[in-house]
């Protein structure tokens, strides 16, 4: 009852299960909610394209998390490595910690953010004079658990970028400042979004994006048409919608949920690895980062589809969303990245086109 009252002074999301198109961003979006070692995702298309409204719906669409309440970094009450060192230390005083439901926290990212804002700062001077450890947590604080957004990332000042990629690999945001340090988990899911116009992120940062989407502009009138007239009328009656939809939410968040508790037991038989890795070989990409985010991929999608073991099909379909940014760009050649990665796959997996 309280979170349907909430849900009337909270702004209107728009339903993720009514978003037409854009398959390819949605299936990374699901992918990465259910298995975020996958790495985040990078989404590059035209401007206009719903790239904010499908991460919000995203959000929007997840269950709600079970935090301790009052925590700046919405610790987890069991899970040692999604708790700060307060709560750590209430567990080990035998402290009875009082805990809420919250929404998955979404956080947006803003181009002109400074470091102090998204790693936080450490008050130095109440750290001297009355010895405690004067923190003040950022973005990074109020992400863990949830979704990190960054709009327009290949504008994004390179430090700033290698700060959220380095947190989103580890899970953890480390503070130094004058030989006084913290550290808190910092476990989310990092979003990327940006238009090729602006200019490309260079290779090494956008290597370490887990998969890499792209997004174009509906050419076909018709669906433009249904488009402009679904989003027109859901601004007009938002509650409408969003109880129309409500049916396909939960049967969508259901999936996801039961796909988060089958993926430990999924298995990726090994000569589906090995040919995984030819196919990176092949394409002559650095590094074996290509290769864990595939097997990773391939196995949260056989756990959406809710199965246990990986097929061919699961790899063909999850495999250029998680090569096509890994691959040297050759000026001359016509073939782009992800037609290049879907031929290379098709001939090492022997599958006629």
């Amino acid at each position: 009852m309280v979170t349907q009252d909430l849900k009337k002074f909270s702004t209107p999301v728009f339903p993720f299960t009514a978003i037409v198109g854009q398959e390819e961003m949605k299936l990374a979006l699901q992918l990465n909610v259910i298995d975020p070692k996958i790495g985040g995702v990078m989404i590059m298309g035209d401007r206009g394209t719903g790239k904010s409204t499908t991460i919000r719906a995203i959000a929007d669409l997840l269950p709600e998390i079970e935090v301790v309440k009052d925590d700046p970094f919405n610790s987890h009450k069991s899970d040692l490595d999604l708790m700060g060192n307060e709560v750590k230390l209430a567990i080990q005083n035998g402290e009875t910690l009082e805990t809420e439901f919250i929404k998955i926290p979404m956080v947006d990212l803003p181009l002109g953010a400074t470091e102090d804002r998204v790693c936080g700062t450490i008050d130095i001077e109440k750290a001297l004079t009355e010895g405690v450890k004067a923190f003040e947590p950022g973005l990074l604080a109020k992400a863990n658990r949830g979704i990190l957004y960054v709009d327009e990332v290949n504008l994004l000042d390179d430090h700033l970028v290698d700060i959220l990629l380095d947190s989103a690999a580890s899970g953890w945001n480390t503070v130094e400042r004058e030989g006084i340090s913290i550290r808190h988990p910092a476990r989310f899911v990092l979003v990327g979004s940006g238009n090729p116009e602006e200019g490309e992120l260079r290779p090494q940062l956008l290597d370490r994006f887990g998969m890499h989407a792209e997004i174009r502009t509906v050419k076909d009138p018709m669906l433009r048409v249904k488009v402009v007239e679904e989003r027109t009328s859901f601004d007009q009656t938002p509650m409408v919608w969003i109880e129309n939809y409500e049916a396909q939410q939960q049967e969508l968040r259901d999936r996801i949920v039961s796909a988060q508790t089958l993926l430990p037991t999924v298995e990726l038989d090994y000569d589906l690895r090995v040919k995984i890795s030819e196919v990176c070989s092949q394409l002559d990409v650095d590094g074996l980062r290509g290769d864990i985010v595939t097997n990773r991929a391939a196995k949260a999608h056989a756990a959406y589809d809710g199965r246990d073991k990986v097929t061919v099909e699961d790899i063909s379909k999850i495999i250029t969303l998680c090569l096509r940014h890994r691959l040297r760009k050759d000026p001359l050649e016509s073939i782009d990245s992800g037609s290049k990665v879907s031929k290379v796959f098709n001939e090492v997996f022997e599958i006629e086109d």
